[in-house]
């Protein structure tokens, strides 16, 4: 079974998945470092036999948790866009597509971007998070350049939403609420689509 949305129960699931899952919840909502092996073990019902049978070693569970956080993060990234206007709307959907998330209403609790937090903590320690955040923040500038029409600039402007996008979501971990962060992520885009209009 392919849990990507997280509405399955996760008693239902097998070995493998349920300690992936359960390493998700833990790693996204308390980190990486402060969730050791025996946390997850516990949490997902397994004995240390079967976890060591499915993921070798903390650092595979940590790849794994990323790819499953890339697989979820970028269906809800992607659906979100799409029922805020899409390419119809443009890059504006970006802001209440990130309003969703930054509010709660999507994926759970609000804890920044699993990639940047993941890259924080493990950095040059573990460089296939590096290697993933790449892929994953490539994947999200891919589909930030479909809300844009074709032109010579729109990978660069893609790009540029991008990083704004990600200043968002770090300002968003630390604002009181989201509604400032969301205006200036508005402005941000008004702005860099002025500037190629």
């Amino acid at each position: 079974m392919n849990d990507i949305d997280g509405s399955v129960d996760i008693g239902e699931l097998p070995a493998r998945d349920r300690i992936l899952r359960t390493a998700h919840d833990l790693f996204y909502a308390e980190g990486i470092r402060a969730t050791g092996i025996d946390r997850v073990i516990a949490a997902s019902g397994v004995t240390k036999v079967t976890f060591y049978r499915h993921f070798p070693s903390k650092n595979d569970l940590i790849v794994a948790y990323l790819g499953l956080r890339h697989l979820r993060w970028m269906a809800w990234f992607t659906e979100a866009l799409a029922r805020h206007g899409g390419a119809r709307a443009g890059a504006p959907a970006l802001v209440p597509t990130m309003g969703e998330w930054f509010g709660g209403q999507a994926l759970g609790d609000y804890r920044g971007c699993a990639f940047l937090n993941g890259v924080g903590e493990m950095g040059p320690a573990l460089p296939e998070v590096i290697e993933v955040t790449r892929r994953h923040k490539q994947d999200m500038t891919d589909a930030i350049a479909g809300l844009l029409p074709a032109s010579r600039q729109r990978r660069k402007l893609a790009a540029a939403l991008a990083l704004a996008v990600d200043g968002a979501i770090v300002q968003a971990q630390f604002a009181d609420e989201p509604g400032p962060v969301l205006k200036s992520l508005q402005l941000i885009v008004e702005s860099l689509l002025a500037d190629t209009a």
